[in-house]
């Protein structure tokens, strides 16, 4: 196949992983870099083998690039993806792909009008161990869905001007690491992506930190047949961090990590556990990047895997969430 070019935005820590995938797929490089901090980015780009950007018009203007990746803090990815839409360049931007649904439908709305590619970066729909999740799930061999448990946290020291905690670049727990127990709820109640059933209701409690966003959050989702989905998601404590699906006649777990999970054991029928392991082939990112390429050779305006509606769905589920607990930004 031909080479394919990535143009990135946000030269930061999640960046980093990208770049090394891009590094490890063949055909594919990393050709041009723009970040806030000259040095920084100037360091990023020659560990990868690419240029810094002078700007974001010269990073546009690039016919050499194929599509761009964004990983700025959450509340710059608006203004960045419509940039990207009316210059003409696909789009694979980090989740969440903005704060609010408000900014989220125009953007769609905007990809769908000029005929370009937008996905949300939501790596965790395309690790392969999910892909034997999804086999058992299809095969029955837990039964019927009954409920849904997860948890993702972690200690991170409260810093008003951290991305984590400052409410100007849209810090908070559901839109950092929330989003992936919302997200890996619907991808388990979906019959397909983007046509989760919606809850009968959403219910949060948590504590706000002080400079006003949600540093804890534990939330649970009640759906039609009583089938229900619990997590609890935060910044200031430890958790188990794994997935549980708990069917009629069994259980899937997911132990450890999920959203970047490469096992799961399957207890059924009073059976030994069945384990499957699934590594990454260079650094879990390799799937999304490979999703994306394949649909903007083919095209495509969006990833069947990711379509447009499961990022809208997933960001109206956040917004309820977080009016719940009254968390608002600056910007909105």
């Amino acid at each position: 196949m031909s080479s394919f070019v990535w143009g990135l935005i946000g030269p930061g820590a999640i960046a980093q992983r990208f770049a090394e995938a891009v590094h490890g797929l063949p055909g594919v490089q990393l050709g041009c870099v723009l970040g806030r901090d000259p040095a920084r980015t100037a360091a990023f780009a020659a560990r990868w083998g690419a240029q810094p950007a002078p700007d974001l018009h010269a990073l546009l203007s690039d016919p050499g690039l194929d599509a761009i990746y964004i990983a700025t803090p959450h509340a710059q990815h608006g203004e960045l993806v419509r940039a990207c839409l009316l210059a003409g360049k696909p789009v694979l931007c980090e989740k969440p792909l903005v704060p609010g649904l408000a900014q989220a439908a125009p953007l769609v709305a905007l990809a769908a009008e000029r005929g370009v590619f937008l996905m949300e970066a939501l790596w965790t729909r395309f690790l392969p161990v999910f892909a034997q999740v999804r086999a058992w799930l299809d095969a029955g061999a837990i039964g019927p869905v009954r409920a849904i448990q997860s948890s993702f946290c972690f200690a991170a020291p409260f810093d008003p001007a951290s991305r984590l905690y400052d409410p100007a670049l849209a810090g908070g727990t559901l839109l950092d690491i929330g989003i992936y127990n919302l997200a890996m709820t619907r991808w388990v109640l979906e019959p397909r992506p983007g046509a989760c059933p919606e809850p009968l209701s959403l219910r949060a409690e948590g504590l706000l930190a002080p400079t006003g966003v949600d540093q804890r959050v534990a939330a649970t989702l009640l759906f039609e047949g009583g089938v229900s989905s619990q997590f609890v998601c935060a910044f200031d404590g430890a958790a188990e961090n794994a997935l549980h699906i708990l069917g009629e006649r069994g259980y899937i777990r997911l132990p450890h990590n999920f959203w970047e999970a490469t096992r799961a054991e399957l207890h059924a029928g009073g059976a030994a556990p069945i384990l499957a392991e699934a590594p990454f082939r260079i650094n879990g990112f390799e799937g999304e990047i490979e999703e994306a390429m394949r649909c903007i050779r083919a095209g495509r305006l969006e990833s069947p895997q990711m379509p447009h509606a499961e990022t809208l769905a997933l960001q109206r589920w956040i917004d309820t969430l977080r009016q719940q607990l009254g968390v608002r930004y600056p910007f909105e």
